[in-house]
C-alpha cells in the first residue's frame, strides 16, 4: 500500500507578487526551493492564511536569494501581496517507509529569507 505523506514545507511565506498576465503557477526564491528540498515543476498546495483560499499549482524558480513568492495566472486571483501562505508538497510512498520519513520544513522570516 502506499500514501501520500508531507514531504516538504514553508511555512509562513508573504506573498511578495501577484502576476495575473502570467501563464501560471507560483514564483519561489530559489534559496528558499533548496532549503524545502523543492523542484521546479514540483505540484504544490497553496494556502492562504489571510484569506482561506487553496490552490494547486507547480513551481517555477525564482531569482536566488530574491525572497520572491510570486502567484501567477489564475492564482493571483486568490492572493494579494502581503499575504501569508503556506506552501505544501506530498510524496506517495510505502506504508512502511512513510512511518519513518521526515518531511523538510522552513520558516522563512518576514522578508522571506532563512
Amino acid at each position: 500500500m502506499q500514501i501520500q505523506v508531507l514531504k516538504s514545507k514553508i511555512h509562513r511565506a508573504i506573498v511578495t507578487q501577484a502576476d495575473l498576465n502570467y501563464i501560471g503557477s507560483v514564483t519561489i526564491d530559489q534559496k528558499l526551493m533548496e532549503a524545502a528540498n523543492l523542484i521546479e515543476n514540483e505540484k504544490v498546495q497553496i494556502v492562504n492564511t489571510n484569506n482561506g483560499e487553496r490552490l494547486e499549482t507547480y513551481v517555477i524558480k525564482g531569482k536566488r536569494g530574491s525572497g520572491t513568492i510570486c502567484l501567477n495566472g489564475p492564482a493571483a486571483r486568490k492572493v494579494e501581496p502581503g499575504d501569508i501562505i503556506i506552501i505544501v508538497s506530498y510524496a506517495l510512498m510505502d506504508f512502511e517507509e512513510a512511518k519513518k520519513f521526515k518531511p523538510t520544513i522552513i520558516f522563512p522570516s518576514e522578508k522571506n529569507k532563512l
